[in-house]
């Protein structure tokens, strides 16, 4: 395999920058999707097509971390920034695919909270991937990440505390939990990926 024999090669930050951008359409899809009078299915398929779109930006930094000689930071941080990026969008299209499998139509009224966190953390994300480039200004994104995601988990519980009200039958109790579950795996995922950025900071500090 050739490798570049070059000085450090940093289109990697470009690519981040693609992967956490493309985090934000998918959460504002999801946004979208549990809207009234939403056009599930549609949204679904855009959903699908934008996880190929991630999946092909993962593949990208994989493909120029092989053929890379000197990296901007660990190449095994590399990896996990692409990996952790990569896992928020396959929770979300999860998601998004088991509300058009199960033909839900009416979801519990917190849920909006939790797709609020996503959005928030994903546009977070997409803010704080220019500025590993300097590595300035990143502890505020960690700190407020992690927020987010005590805050998700907080409506995770309060959600299924009220699945288990009494208030569904058994069969969409099922259904809804396998959604809200992939919700707030992807909150976790949008942690990972913070965490991971902020050893990258550590490292390079």
């Amino acid at each position: 395999m050739r490798l570049r024999l070059t000085p450090r090669e940093d289109s990697f930050y470009d690519m981040f920058a693609d992967s956490a951008n493309n985090l934000v359409t998918g959460a504002r899809l999801l946004v979208e999707l549990i809207s009234d009078g939403a056009d599930r299915e549609a949204i679904a398929e855009k959903m699908r097509a934008c996880e190929h779109a991630g999946d092909e930006c993962t593949h990208a930094i994989m493909r120029r971390l092989n053929e890379t000689f000197i990296t901007p930071f660990d190449r095994e941080d590399i990896y996990r920034l692409a990996s952790t990026i990569d896992d928020v969008m396959d929770e979300m299209e999860e998601a998004a695919d088991l509300v058009v499998l199960y033909k839900i139509n009416e979801f519990p009224k917190g849920i909006v909270h939790m797709v609020e966190v996503l959005e928030r953390a994903a546009e977070l994300t997409a803010e704080a991937m220019p500025r590993l480039r300097s590595m300035k200004e990143l502890n505020e994104y960690w700190i407020e990440i992690n927020r987010l995601e005590n805050q998700g988990d907080q409506v995770y519980r309060k959600l299924l505390a009220h699945l288990f009200s009494g208030e569904y039958d058994t069969l969409d109790v099922l259904k809804l939990k396998q959604i809200i579950d992939r919700l707030e795996e992807a909150a976790d995922a949008f942690e990972h990926v913070a965490n991971t950025v902020e050893t990258i900071a550590v490292k390079e500090s």
